[in-house]
């Protein structure tokens, strides 16, 4: 299978047989990013953070989330964004993924959220092969919307990435 067909099947994926999706927009940086709603299970206000002991910068620290320890991410660092202070209007996105096999709630920092609304799969078109100044790999594709591009990040590409970064190498030497 070519990395076209591959990235094809994974922005149908967003659809699911469907020609609009229900999403959550927000900010980063300024730009206008989109989850899939059916992934939050809530949007709250900024929550106190514990700092992970040598954890990388996309999820360095946890947050209590109703009882529960969950990583808190930031896209930013996915994406190459610089990082930003809170603002009164930055919130975390509690959404639910798979990871590992695994349903896991992990918190996302936004710097705004916008609303739910609904985008048609006629709009959307995957990412460019060339001129991004992020990695396409970590885009499942672009809706163009009012004169606007919105985001659509492949959150199961960017925390695999993650994942797969944070395990160790296995050595070949024996002892």
């Amino acid at each position: 299978m070519t990395a076209a067909t591959e990235k094809a099947l994974s922005t149908a994926a967003t659809w699911v047989g469907a020609d609009e999706v229900e999403v959550l927009t927000f900010e980063l940086n300024g730009e206008l990013f989109a989850l899939g709603a059916v992934l939050v299970q809530e949007i709250t206000d900024l929550v106190a953070e514990t700092a992970v002991p040598g954890a990388g910068a996309f999820a360095g620290s946890v947050i209590n989330f109703r009882g529960k320890v969950i990583p808190l991410a930031d896209l930013r660092t996915a994406f190459g964004l610089e990082a930003r202070a809170a603002t009164i209007d930055s919130r975390i996105v509690v959404i639910e993924i798979e990871l590992g096999g695994e349903p896991t709630l992990v918190g996302l920092r936004t710097d705004k959220v916008h609303e739910v609304t609904t985008l048609a799969r006629a709009d959307s078109e995957a990412p460019p092969s060339v001129g991004m100044r992020w990695r396409p790999e970590f885009i499942q594709c672009l809706v163009k919307r009012e004169g606007e591009f919105i985001v659509v990040p492949d959150l199961q590409a960017i925390f695999n990435q993650q994942q797969d970064a944070r395990q160790p190498v296995a050595s070949n030497t024996r002892h």
